[in-house]
């Protein structure tokens, strides 16, 4: 179907830029991990016995390195959660975990960005967390490095500075589950499929932002990302 055949104009396709490529990564689904390691699990006050578990963000939650995010409504406790990224290039139901890195095309680092009052609200009323999680520039992503490149990371720093300060900073071997076990997991929920991309979740130290924070984060062997936090909408 062609853009004359729907009612209203087709909405952008969110995409990503891909290291040495002039072609774009397009963004099927956000998929993310709670609770992935163990210190960050520590500081939250959580049951570190228990087994992580998924939720989403939308697709056009997405921002660019180099953007200014503005900062969010509702919220009076912005905070960052540096994450490493992987990217599908396809997918199935119940992809075991000993095959699971054939389907990634590669990996990236992001930080998602979480209203924390407001999750905080919705856990102790057990109500969804997307109104913490899911809104409007939470997802701030670097650009892809094709696993082809630079092959499937297991181990190296993962980090994130506001203003030029050290907040988090972890490795990635302290995942609890790794990523062919996050895939095989996932993939037991839902069907996953090329332009599906993972946040394996975050290491200690996330605290709350302010309008006019710089945040750089990275990852060795991946890429490094910049945004800066803006006034409101």
């Amino acid at each position: 179907m062609n853009a004359a055949s729907y009612v209203i104009p087709l909405p952008p396709q969110a995409s990503l830029p891909v290291v040495g490529e002039s072609g774009r990564y397009p963004v099927r689904r956000i998929w993310c991990v709670g609770r992935n390691y163990l210190e960050h699990i520590r500081e939250m006050g959580n049951d570190e016995r228990a087994p992580p578990f998924f939720f989403a963000k939308h697709a056009d939650m997405l921002v660019p390195d180099g953007a200014t995010i503005p900062y969010p409504p509702l919220t009076k406790d912005l905070h960052h959660e540096v994450e490493l990224i992987v990217a599908m290039k396809s997918g199935g139901l119940n992809i075991p975990a000993e095959k699971a890195l054939d389907h990634v095309y590669g990996y990236a680092v992001g930080i998602d960005l979480t209203r924390r009052d407001l999750q905080i609200a919705s856990r102790k009323k057990e109500r969804p967390w997307e109104i913490g999680k899911s809104f409007d520039y939470s997802a701030p992503c670097s650009a892809i490095q094709p696993a082809s490149k630079i092959g499937h990371p297991a181990k190296g720093k993962i980090w994130l500075t506001v203003n030029g300060k050290e907040a988090q900073k972890g490795d990635l071997t302290e995942l609890i589950w790794n990523v062919p076990e996050i895939i095989w997991q996932l993939s037991q929920q839902v069907k996953l499929a090329a332009g599906d991309i993972i946040m394996t979740g975050t290491p200690a130290g996330v605290s709350q932002l302010q309008v006019g924070d710089k945040l750089e984060c990275g990852v060795d062997g991946v890429g490094t990302l910049k945004v800066a936090i803006g006034q409101p909408e």
